[in-house]
């Protein structure tokens, strides 16, 4: 496996929950922090939360309301988002959360919230 591979998303109404799964490369290491970023229509793609070893981090716009996850054994990383917003409407990418590691991008599993 080359690059990413995104899973979960869909429609759902706001205040719901979806849970995104993202399997990556097994030349990505434990070590590496890994990161979720989206992209809404017209924006640029943003980093918005990472899990590494010392920690998770999120921005203030998901903060308390996604989880970010990860099952190193599996090559893979979560993410737990409730009270989904319509502003939560993108297309959701995994890769590590330091851009200069980044080789690939996956195509990415899109979410759309709206009653």
């Amino acid at each position: 496996q080359v690059h990413p591979v995104e899973s979960g998303g869909g429609l759902v109404q706001p205040g719901g929950s979806l849970r995104l799964s993202c399997v990556y490369g097994r030349g990505v290491s434990r070590l590496t922090a890994m990161g979720w970023y989206r992209q809404a229509p017209g924006k640029q793609r943003e980093l918005f939360a990472t899990i590494r070893s010392d920690g998770k981090r999120y921005s203030d716009s998901v903060k308390g309301r996604f989880t970010i996850s990860r099952d190193n054994a599996k090559n893979t990383v979560y993410l737990q988002m409730d009270s989904l917003k319509p502003e939560d409407t993108a297309v959701y990418y995994c890769n590590p959360g330091d851009r200069r590691l980044i080789e690939y991008w996956g195509q990415g599993t899109q979410v759309t919230v709206s009653s």
